[in-house]
């Protein structure tokens, strides 16, 4: 019997906030998956790329995880989803991490392709993996495709549509942005048989109107409020309504990006929320400075979120 599939929806790879000594910084942890979850999202990734989850131990990882989990329950949003980020460079790792992502109390695991030796990933070589750490996750698994961090491995929708006939695979992340590969998809397999979410804010209603499920993106982060109007007004059939806001999604992308991505979100969050802090995990840079027109195009976009 095939694997339950997510929610459709919006999910949020949550930052993750670290005291100046690296050490997880929990109060402000916590009240970030809070003001998440106050936000209308859908779930939260723990251990993603905005999570920093390459730079935790194993035991970070499940700490990471089951504070989420905890958090959220003892708040009344059970209903919350967890995936856990579990990509590592050997079949062997992640089939680890993806056990200790049930123990820890995640619903989903979400894995990149292993890119040490690009070269040797092939077509055949990345759907032997991919099945083959499915077949031993104790949960529901989905693809993750981000060339970005894969030395530029990405997957194309032959290689997703092969993986999705796997019962233990429910879904994809695409944060290549490629709407054409995301509609290739959905046409093929809709949100009921396997949840195909877009990878980034800016092509999130496109994505919707090609048939995805939604979205896994970083800029939640900083206005779930503000995607959650623009989902609501999707679903409602207010397209026109909705493509305004949609545009503004699309600025706020961009603008996260050359800010300074995760420092940049940090800082902002520090700035305009009132709890974290700036620090980051070395090769990342901490944004002391926040400042210039992206800045701008941020902050407005925050003063939206707090209207609503």
């Amino acid at each position: 019997m095939p694997a339950a599939v997510p929610p459709s929806g919006i999910y949020v790879p949550a930052v993750l906030f670290f005291k100046e000594n690296e050490d997880f910084d929990v109060p402000a942890i916590k009240s970030h998956v809070l003001r998440l979850a106050q936000g209308g999202v859908t779930g939260i990734v723990v251990q993603g790329s905005n999570g920093e989850a390459q730079h935790l131990s194993h035991d970070e990882r499940k700490e990471a995880i089951s504070l989420t989990r905890k958090t959220l329950d003892e708040n009344g949003f059970q209903n919350v989803v967890i995936i856990a980020g579990c990509g590592a460079q050997s079949a062997r790792e992640t089939k680890k991490l993806c056990a200790d992502a049930k123990d820890a109390g995640a619903a989903f695991v979400l894995v990149l392709t292993p890119s040490v030796w690009p070269g040797d990933m092939t077509k055949e070589n990345i759907i032997r993996y991919h099945r083959e750490v499915a077949d031993y996750s104790p949960l529901p698994y989905m693809v993750y495709n981000f060339p970005t961090v894969t030395a530029g491995i990405d997957l194309d929708s032959d290689i997703i549509l092969t993986l999705s006939e796997h019962p233990n695979i429910v879904g994809t992340k695409l944060s290549c942005g490629n709407v054409g590969k995301l509609h290739r998809i959905t046409a093929v397999k809709p949100p009921s048989e396997f949840c195909t979410l877009a990878g980034v804010s800016e092509v999130l209603l496109q994505g919707l109107l090609s048939g995805s499920a939604g979205a896994i993106a970083a800029l939640p982060n900083l206005v779930p409020k503000l995607h959650m109007k623009m989902y609501a007004l999707y679903q409602a059939g207010k397209i026109e309504e909705a493509m305004k806001i949609q545009a503004q999604l699309g600025q706020g992308d961009w603008a996260t990006r050359k800010a300074g991505g995760v420092g940049a979100m940090k800082a902002l969050i520090s700035k305009h929320f009132g709890y974290g802090e700036i620090h980051v995990r070395r090769p990342l840079m901490a944004v002391a400075q926040l400042s210039g027109t992206d800045v701008d195009k941020l902050e407005e976009l925050i003063a939206n979120e707090k209207t609503l």
